[in-house]
């Protein structure tokens, strides 16, 4: 090379850092053009449109091409950063956890912070954190860059490929430690690796900053920090409830002789190192009928899927075990993280077992989109994984946001920091001679035996009750009330429909219900006045439209 090409060379260099520096770390303009972007996002909506149709089911073909408009006119203006997260808008606009982009991939560059959040009872806390920032392990967060973390949530929902709010809880949370999503969410007014939290711990509020590093596979296991010598746990690690045991297993079991109990792990649907998944689980079954067992306890709460042609030596294996397979005698913990292959697993052991569920909600719907195929865009090599099997394990009647409990139990950040488990105790505890297992049929055997005053004020303490958080009363009444009224039981509906409103006047729905009575009864002024009710609470939705339909038709 010649002097003069070398000096050119250097200078070049040099020049090409100074622009580097001035962009800032982790920041670059758009490296794909804005023809090249329209052309992927092109060939995302044809491919959609053309094969994976089926997936209009919670958002519409007509809402899809409006926000692939709005996309498309403002990839001028983008960071590829923003285009990504754009895509991943779009995506997760179907709603279904297995239909993502894949942002990890490393195709466009990705930070993140180095901590963990997750959210408790009482806020969102960092769990486990790098050690260069131990000291805040176990503080709560209350904001990002000054932004209250209720509204950080809120703006980062349309980004998170989640069935329902517990999917957000497990997997979603995680996206609050990426820095470019919360740039393209507009959470930071420019995209940037220094984000200030500020903080409670100890009493204290402070405000942090911390800088976000490449991302990469931090040492985690289920969701959560594995302690070691570079990561810092806000747990008292000196001991291990037992949904925290031998993590590195993922079957486990053990024997808990003062409770005549037997507690089961199940934390993927795979087969572990040690033994495949039909010769644990005869083990666990050989166990149970040569020992003194009173009750098995069926953990899936970590448990995000697999193989769910792995789930029949479970079940079949709890149908045959007379001994267990009661009310009370088998129960199964469930939570946020539960999902695909493993929500599979729950809808048959509700199905087919005497199975009572304590815990959490699943994160899946019942039934649900899974197993997607990668669609690679062919400009950016971005992968849009899109799911294309519908699994449909109860009838659409019995379809739902997800599996609830029956019991309802959940964890607060003290509770996880001093090992307590609630779920656990809660299971081992139950008796279903002490619990209502189905709060409806109690009632209603209430008010067929003619303990009619008894009925509403029952009702109360059951809805009050935060064992029944998940047990969705309104619902049930107005099913019932519903029935009554199709059988010309006017006096018994309306019973219904008027406790229905008292619990909750705040609901659209229970106004419908209203109305259709008082129309059904010939007092067309108070149906309207109920329709109207209905209308105020929600005027732009469906309940909203449903009692503008009924009110022409008065």
């Amino acid at each position: 090379m010649l002097q003069s090409e070398m000096t050119t060379y250097k200078y070049i260099n040099v020049l090409l850092i100074y622009c580097l520096l001035l962009l800032g770390p982790g920041l670059r303009a758009q490296e794909l053009t804005t023809e090249q972007w329209q052309q992927d996002l092109d060939y995302l909506q044809k491919t959609i449109h053309d094969e994976y149709a089926f997936l209009f089911k919670k958002t519409t073909a007509s809402e899809f091409v409006e926000k692939v408009s709005a996309l498309r006119a403002s990839i001028p203006k983008l960071e590829d950063h923003e285009v990504m997260v754009g895509l991943a808008r779009l995506v997760a606009s179907f709603e279904y956890g297995h239909t993502v982009m894949g942002y990890w991939e490393g195709k466009i560059p990705l930070h993140e912070l180095p901590l963990v959040f997750y959210q408790y009872d009482d806020g969102i806390f960092i769990q486990g954190v790098h050690r260069d920032y131990a000291e805040l392990a176990g503080a709560r967060l209350l904001e990002i860059e000054g932004i209250p973390v209720e509204r950080v949530l809120e703006l980062m929902r349309p980004v998170i490929p989640a069935e329902n709010e517990m999917f957000v809880k497990a997997y979603g949370i995680h996206y609050l430690t990426f820095p470019e999503f919360l740039h393209a969410q507009k959470i930071l007014s420019e995209n940037k690796l220094d984000i200030t939290l500020t903080l409670e711990k100890d009493g204290q509020i402070r405000r942090e900053t911390l800088s976000a590093v490449p991302t990469e596979r931090f040492p985690r296991r289920y969701g959560m920090v594995v302690p070691g010598e570079d990561w810092v746990e806000s747990r008292d690690t000196t001991m291990n409830p037992m949904y925290l045991k031998q993590l590195d297993r993922i079957s486990y079991y053990e024997y808990l002789p003062e409770e005549k109990t037997l507690y089961v792990r199940q934390s993927q649907i795979m087969d572990d190192d040690k033994a495949d998944i039909p010769t644990f689980f005869k083990e666990v079954f050989d166990f149970i009928e040569q020992n003194d067992v009173d009750k098995l306890i069926l953990d899936l709460r970590l448990n995000g899927g697999g193989n769910n042609y792995k789930n029949k030596p479970i079940v079949t294996g709890v149908i045959r075990t007379e001994k267990i397979n009661k009310p009370g005698k088998f129960m199964v913990i469930i939570g946020r993280r539960t999902f695909s292959a493993c929500q599979n697993l729950v809808n048959e052991l509700s199905t087919y077992t005497n199975a009572v569920f304590v815990g959490e909600p699943t994160g899946e719907n019942i039934n649900f989109y899974g197993d997607n195929r990668p669609v690679a865009l062919p400009n950016s090599g971005l992968n849009a994984y899109l799911s294309f099997a519908w699994w449909q394990d109860k009838p659409q009647w019995e379809n739902g946001p997800w599996l609830a409990p029956r019991l309802a139990t959940g964890m607060t950040f003290e509770q996880y920091r001093t090992n307590q488990d609630p779920a656990l105790e809660a299971a081992l505890a139950f008796s279903d001679s002490t619990f209502i297992l189905n709060p409806l049929d109690h009632l209603t055997e209430l008010f067929t035996s003619g303990k009619v005053d008894q009925v509403k004020p029952t009702a109360a303490r059951m809805i009050s009750d935060p064992n029944y958080a998940f047990y969705d009363f309104e619902q049930a009444f107005d099913k019932t009330a519903y029935n009554l009224l199709k059988s010309n039981r006017l006096e018994e509906s309306f019973f219904v429909f008027s406790m229905n409103a008292d619990f909750f006047p705040e609901r659209a729905g229970v106004w419908n219900g209203m109305g259709d009575i008082y129309a059904k009864q010939e007092e067309l002024q108070k149906a309207r006045e109920a329709y109207q009710k209905a209308i105020a609470i929600d005027p732009k939705g469906e309940e909203g439209e449903k009692a503008r339909r009924k009110l022409q038709e008065l």
